[in-house]
């Protein structure tokens, strides 16, 4: 009798807590078991996804989501794609790439989720590719003529090389198991022609974590498996071969160029603050703004 008042408190305690991290202005509507029950599953998922070899890996990307999606079926991925908010959010990003590409561009999108982006950019556009490792998320009914779906292992790109005007990925980084970001950025840079662009949108791990495990830890510990800074990202993207790289602030339609120095500056400056401290600083303005990581790579 004791332990089961014991856990009933214990579940309640976990409740509060829960409901006191998502805040009042959060836009999650799912009960603190929901999200616990996420948690669990992603979690354990995203272990067997970390300690995998990577021949494992090439495999487990696909299945593993496909998981996540069969087993957690309250997950904002799915329900956004039963609303018209992933179309809404496309028009959205629409206003920043349309000056990115013409009539005669082959654009690729990384990881398009339910691939509403990749649908309206077709309309503007010569060829689009949509890579994923997912089939469970990307299943739609009709798609353009111009639009082609490939699943991938999570770290090919097979498009053909120097074929790419215009790539682009948002929130897609954060997902890769880090043996296997530099593989899939340098498969990226040979599917671009020469003078060809990259812009890579990824959360700043000094405001994360901001996966599933934002409520339940100081770090990600579900699917985003390395969350990653401005500067750890643009030394990969060198590392790479990428000839120039610019930093923009701003949000989905409104983007503005700012030096990647002064970034990297406020970078340093947050990352010492304590976690608790540091998580309420970079959700204020403008720091929130200069966190944001939206990186234009050229090849």
């Amino acid at each position: 009798m004791k332990l089961s008042l014991l856990k009933i408190k214990k579940d309640k305690i976990e409740q509060m807590i829960t409901y006191f991290l998502l805040g009042p202005t959060s836009s999650e509507k799912r009960t603190p078991n929901q999200l616990r029950e996420h948690y669990e599953v992603e979690w354990k998922l995203a272990n067997r996804l970390l300690n995998a070899s990577k021949e494992e890996r090439g495999l487990l990307y696909s299945t593993l989501y496909d998981e996540l999606y069969r087993l957690v079926p309250n997950h904002p991925q799915l329900t956004r794609k039963e609303s018209n908010l992933s179309y809404v959010s496309a028009c959205r990003k629409m206003v920043l790439l349309r000056r990115f590409i013409t009539s005669d561009s082959m654009f690729l999108e990384i990881g398009p989720g339910d691939c509403s982006l990749s649908f309206e950019v077709a309309k503007h556009v010569k060829k689009v590719y949509a890579i994923d490792v997912s089939e469970e998320i990307t299943r739609t009914k009709k798609s353009p003529q111009n639009f082609e779906l490939i699943i991938s292992d999570g770290c090919d790109i097979p498009v053909p090389e120097n074929s790419i005007d215009m790539a682009y990925s948002n929130n897609l980084m954060e997902h890769l198991h880090p043996e296997d970001a530099f593989a899939q950025l340098k498969n990226i840079y040979k599917a671009l022609n020469d003078g060809g662009k990259y812009l890579c949108i990824t959360p700043n791990c000094l405001s994360g974590p901001h996966d599933i495990s934002r409520y339940f830890s100081n770090k990600a510990t579900g699917f985003h498996l390395k969350e990653y800074t401005v500067t750890e990202l643009s030394q990969l993207l060198q590392r790479v071969g990428f000839r120039q790289l610019h930093t923009y602030i701003g949000g989905d339609a409104i983007l503005i160029r700012f030096p990647m120095f002064s970034v990297e500056m406020c970078e340093k400056t947050i990352g010492l603050l304590p976690f608790l401290l540091r998580k309420r600083v970079s959700r204020m303005l403008p720091f929130r703004v200069l966190l944001g990581i939206t990186i234009l790579a050229l090849k």
